[in-house]
């Protein structure tokens, strides 16, 4: 009889055990799910957004909510300037539209009803300068991601003069001039694919071929 006994509260003591653990898995499934979900909400690289400065060339349209007779679309000029009904000539270039929405907002503060007013940039432009032997030396303007190559085959390539093998890109960063010298002859060769992105502001020189005659 209490052999009977013991083995049924074994069996019992076991079934607990079994009950237990998967009661213990499934919550811990459970909270590495939950886990997984809140690491992707708060992955910073998707929170994290460029902050967009202001430059020549840019097309901004500027909304007055309460005054929509103020509503206007303006290009910031070369002198970096936009020129606006009632306030006249505003400085533009080198702010974010963030910045420009508070400064047009003070500016307004008395012509408008609510010191409401949006920025958004409804195209961007940015210059590039190539020089050197090209056919058409000078100032290109894009509105779009432009490669070394792309900028050098817009200004003519003069290939009887032009030496691609050493085309250098120089570049200003936080005041200092950096020199890039690029084989561009790889890439049109199709043995090197890596393009060369340009900046704002980027010259890009193509040298003379040497000759030995």
């Amino acid at each position: 009889m209490n052999t009977i006994l013991t083995l049924k509260n074994s069996r019992v003591h076991q079934l607990a055990l079994v009950k237990f653990s998967i009661l213990a898995l499934a919550a811990f499934t459970f909270a590495g799910c939950e886990t997984g979900e809140s690491s992707k909400q708060i992955s910073p690289d998707q929170s994290r957004s460029e902050t967009i400065v202001l430059r020549e060339g840019d097309v901004l349209k500027i909304s007055f909510p309460s005054s929509a007779n103020l509503d206007t679309t303006q290009t910031i000029r070369r002198d970096g300037k936009i020129s606006l009904p009632l306030v006249g000539e505003v400085e533009a270039a080198g702010v974010t539209p963030d910045e420009l929405q508070t400064n047009l907002a003070n500016l307004f503060a008395s012509q408008i009803s609510s010191k409401e007013v949006t920025v958004a940039v409804e195209s961007s432009s940015f210059p590039i300068y190539v020089t050197g032997y090209v056919l058409r030396p000078g100032k290109i303007v894009s509105s779009q991601p432009i490669t070394a190559l792309e900028a050098v085959m817009e200004a003519g390539v003069d290939y009887s003069a032009a030496n691609l093998r050493a085309v250098r890109v120089i570049r200003r960063e936080n005041g200092v001039s950096q020199s890039h010298t690029l084989n561009l002859k790889l890439i049109l060769d199709g043995k090197d694919t890596k393009p060369f992105y340009l900046q704002p502001e980027d010259v890009v020189y193509v040298p003379e071929k040497l000759s030995l005659f």
